[in-house]
């Protein structure tokens, strides 16, 4: 499918979202090695502004110390604080962590609410935050909006939007229900990997045909283009100490690309 940067959105979606998750159909953007519905939402709130090998290695550290909910929310602020030191804004990130404890202890009997509503009442927990939780530990229809998700769909021209909220509002209008919980992690291991915001690596781009704002055309095939993609995707991960260079990443779902079929509505 080749020149095919002015065709309809929805289409436009539904060929991108295929190839991404043909790419990352075995691995996860969540890079922490639990997956409770707790340590994903505080993994969650720690990664802000943060990269993912620190805050796997913090995550780890915290939840030895303070494996749960009640844990934490007993947990002196100071010891909260000095656990997570290493990632950025800690002292608010440490408020808000022992904050939304003392509330899943106190209106929720320890657990992590599944609703956005309630989840986006914890402190410190925003509509992407709560999306995430939704989508990896509860496997719930959401759209996780972070910057690569807003950047890769804006550079695509899927939506023209501002700000985050208006990109999630807009792509749950392009792609139906069951599909938005594939969006955040194909896009995001997109974004972190071969759409890289200053130096993107267009020559092999999976979805070069497809991009406005790509800088170069394509340098090989898309059949091998998948195969760097993918190769590009393991090398980084083994760097950052994320992934074991012979096995894939553990996942929440391992969506069959050929199972993602968008239709209009």
């Amino acid at each position: 499918m080749a020149n095919d940067q002015d065709m309809p959105a929805i289409d436009k979606a539904a060929e991108a979202l295929r190839r991404l998750v043909r790419v990352f159909r075995n691995n996860t953007a969540y890079s922490g090695s639990e997956k409770t519905p707790f340590r994903i939402l505080v993994g969650t709130l720690l990664s802000a502004r943060t990269r993912d090998e620190t805050v796997a290695r913090v995550a780890h550290a915290l939840f030895a110390k303070f494996p749960d909910a009640k844990a934490l929310a007993a947990a002196p602020l100071q010891d909260i604080e000095a656990t997570i030191r290493p990632i950025g804004f800690y002292h608010a990130k440490a408020r808000y962590v022992k904050g939304l404890a003392r509330k899943l202890v106190a209106e929720f009997d320890g657990h992590v609410p599944d609703t956005m509503e309630a989840l986006v009442s914890l402190p410190g927990v925003g509509r992407k935050t709560a999306s995430c939780v939704l989508n990896y530990a509860f496997q719930k229809p959401a759209i996780a909006v972070d910057v690569h998700v807003h950047r890769i769909s804006n550079w695509l021209k899927l939506v023209k939007t501002r700000t985050p909220e208006q990109t999630e509002d807009a792509l749950k209008q392009i792609y139906p229900e069951n599909q938005w919980r594939f969006v955040n992690n194909a896009f995001v291991l997109h974004g972190q990997n071969i759409c890289l915001p200053k130096h993107p690596r267009c020559g092999i781009c999976v979805l070069n045909e497809l991009c406005p704002a790509r800088r170069r055309p394509p340098e090989i095939p898309l059949k091998v283009r998948f195969l760097e993609s993918r190769a590009v995707f393991n090398q980084s991960w083994r760097v950052q100490g994320l992934q074991n260079s012979d096995k894939p990443v553990p996942s929440v779902e391992k969506p069959n690309h050929a199972q993602v079929k968008i239709t209009r509505r």
